[in-house]
């Protein structure tokens, strides 16, 4: 395998990992249903570290509207609550009854869907804003070859379009699922 091609297997790769933390970073936006994925963000203290929430808790959907959140260590439940109510995207109000956190997921009101709407268009920005930044490493890369005569101008060509291919493919990608999450967003 040559430089050129090793150029083209590391961009998909790179494309490939933007793309899932995308998706990611879209199951912890909140919509108005109650699910697992919105507390992926949230990190709490315990014995003096931080550590993720679904590492020291489990993590129940009761119904569409509520989660239960029961801690492994009942004396990490503070932390939790405190983590929870300190989390402002969420912009939820945690209830203990000294063994479990139960969380009311309340209807969005449209002001907050339009809210949240903005939030994922950001993160859309971002990303592709990373995606073009792996475009011009590439195409650098390639014109570099060229400079080195490694390869000619016909395969420069060839390489070009195929990136820009591949980068047009991501992009589309992203905005489909962007499409999907402002849609499950603004419909509920």
């Amino acid at each position: 395998m040559n430089n050129e091609d090793n150029v083209i297997k590391s961009l998909n790769n790179s494309l490939s990992i933007v793309e899932e933390n995308f998706e990611k970073e879209l199951h912890t936006i909140r919509t108005g249903r109650a699910s697992s994925n919105m507390l992926n963000n949230i990190n709490v203290e315990a014995y003096g570290v931080m550590t993720p929430l679904n590492q020291i808790a489990s993590i129940v959907v009761i119904d569409a509207q509520m989660l239960q959140v029961t801690p492994y260590d009942p004396n990490n439940l503070n932390s939790i609550i405190t983590s929870i109510r300190n989390h402002q995207e969420l912009g939820l109000n945690p209830s203990d009854d000294g063994r479990v956190v139960r969380l009311a997921i309340p209807p969005l009101t449209e002001e907050r869907r339009t809210e949240i709407a903005k939030q994922i268009g950001q993160k859309m920005e971002e990303t592709m804003i990373k995606i073009r930044n792996l475009r011009h490493e590439s195409i650098n890369k390639i014109e570099q070859s060229k400079k080195d005569k490694n390869i000619g101008e016909d395969d420069a060509k060839r390489y070009h379009k195929q990136i820009d291919e591949i980068i047009n493919a991501s992009k589309s990608k992203i905005e489909v699922l962007t499409k999907q999450k402002e849609k499950e967003v603004m419909s509920l």
